[in-house]
């Protein structure tokens, strides 16, 4: 059962990790919450999460980020940001989640956690000037309305059924290297036609 209970754990924190990378604040918020009303346990060293000082904080900051990713002269600058802010948050979730059950050491948990944060956040950030230049800016707010909601999806499974969100991760980081991939070629194709014929 302990064995069950480590692996799970582990797969549960891949899955908040990764929910991470789409947005670092809601994870954290619900995750928060989770741990308050008893839904889950964080541990004595991340019950700090479930404070209300801490969840006043990410909750304001988190509807920030939520409005502003709509916008699409302020979502670059989010993304920027968001290059430190998700590494850091998914160290922080994949550390509190797997901390009690899995007896991995802090420091590998915290990469693992800033490792899956980072490239979900890398993907969708390469992506989005793709979605930005092919529909004018007005596919923006669906897309990180998509994102909100894909990040809140990972974020219950990982708690409820960890299995399915590691799968749903691994399924969402082939999605984004295969998008970003696209998003580099569109770009590479778009300087090529707006660079003048030297004749």
């Amino acid at each position: 059962m302990e064995i069950t209970s480590a692996v799970g754990a582990v797969l549960g924190a891949f899955g908040l990790s990764g929910a991470a990378g789409l947005n670092a604040w809601l994870p954290l918020l619900v995750v928060g919450i989770a741990d308050r009303i008893g839904w889950i346990d964080l541990g004595g060293s991340y019950h700090w999460l479930s404070s209300i000082p801490a969840l006043l904080v990410i909750g304001v900051v988190f509807l920030l980020d939520l409005i502003g990713d709509k916008i699409p002269a302020l979502d670059s600058g989010l993304h920027a940001i968001g290059t430190l802010i998700a590494p850091a948050s998914g160290a922080i979730l994949f550390t509190a989640e797997s901390s009690i059950s899995s007896h991995l050491p802090p420091a590998v948990t915290a990469v693992l956690g800033a490792v899956t944060a980072g490239s979900i956040h890398v993907g969708r950030s390469v992506a989005r000037p793709f979605v930005t230049g092919t529909t004018a800016g007005v596919g923006n707010p669906v897309v990180s309305s998509a994102e909100d909601g894909t990040s809140l999806v990972l974020t219950v499974l990982a708690l409820a059924l960890p299995i399915l969100a590691f799968l749903a991760v691994l399924v969402l980081l082939v999605a984004l290297t295969w998008l970003a991939f696209r998003a580099r070629r569109w770009l590479r194709t778009r300087r090529t036609r707006n660079q003048p014929d030297s004749a």
